[in-house]
């Protein structure tokens, strides 16, 4: 029996939740320089993805304004290439997109409460 795809996205919450925690404060220098934040927060872009790909595709299809073909892919990125992972790329994802797909992903946790 497959789980609830609100699982899922609480997962996702919880990810972005815990990278905006681990990078407040911190510049890009912060970032580049600290080896274990870069771990924490590489971990939990990988949990977001795999978290994105149990969600099936009625549901995605639902919220069509969220990246979710990305979001899984930025998962296989730091899989598969982990050698050759750019952080500067990741740190812009964490400044300029991660915000955003926090408020799209808690107005999703949102609507699908509603009555």
């Amino acid at each position: 029996m497959s789980k609830s795809p609100l699982i899922y996205v609480g997962h996702i919450l919880t990810c972005i939740n815990s990278i905006l925690d681990y990078t407040t404060g911190m510049d890009s220098d912060a970032f580049l320089r600290n080896k274990l934040v870069q771990d924490a927060v590489l971990r939990n872009f990988e949990v977001i993805g795999e978290a994105t790909k149990q969600i099936d595709d009625f549901f995605r299809v639902k919220y069509p304004h969220v990246p979710w073909r990305r979001m899984a892919g930025l998962r296989d990125k730091l899989i598969h290439d982990y050698m050759g992972v750019d952080l500067w790329a990741v740190w812009q994802v964490i400044m300029d997109i991660l915000p955003q797909q926090k408020i799209d992903i808690e107005a999703i946790l949102r609507a699908e409460a509603a009555p």
